[in-house]
């Protein structure tokens, strides 16, 4: 099973490296990891898809709570939230295939963010299922250069994972 996870760190260097290590060090695969500022400048959120059953969550969960640098750590797989993933993709698009490619993008609401003479580049956004169906539309005409993001998640209405929940001297 997978799991997501909310990360709630300090918006340090080397914070990163050490949750990556804590990862590898105890052999666990990081299928998804995202990371970036939040409302707060001092804290960075990271959401990290880790795949095992109950145990490994909770090993997971502990292991990162004893690094300093961690401030809160969520598992929203049970919850409701949005998840999007990010992808840019360069295909071969001579100037016959240009309009079946822009027909594709309007699909799945992509946009064309580069035309070369022989290229075009699209960003799509999405769920992962829209992602990947994305991608596999884009096959027939030759994927030059592909590259997606991982996972960002956020809980879906008035709940939230984020440093506003966090007392100030924890911060």
């Amino acid at each position: 099973m997978y799991h997501t996870l909310t990360v709630l760190v300090a918006n340090s260097p080397g914070v990163l490296y050490r949750v990556v290590g804590l990862f590898s060090r105890r052999g666990f695969n990081i299928e998804s990891l995202a990371v970036g500022q939040t409302e707060n400048e001092n804290v960075s959120r990271m959401t990290i898809v880790v795949e095992g059953d109950a145990l490994v969550l909770e090993q997971v969960t502990k292991q990162l709570r004893k690094l300093i640098d961690v401030i809160k750590v969520s598992d929203i797989t049970a919850e409701e939230f949005v998840a999007r993933e990010l992808v840019l993709a360069k295909v071969t698009a001579n100037p016959a295939q240009r309009g079946e490619i822009m027909q594709i993008a309007d699909i799945f609401r992509a946009r064309i963010v580069d035309l070369g003479r022989r290229t075009l580049t699209l960003e799509c956004t999405g769920d992962e299922a829209k992602i990947k169906a994305f991608e596999e539309s884009l096959r027939p005409y030759g994927i030059k250069e592909l590259v997606r993001t991982g996972k960002i998640a956020l809980l879906r209405g008035s709940k939230y994972a984020g440093v506003n929940n966090i007392k100030e001297e924890a911060l």
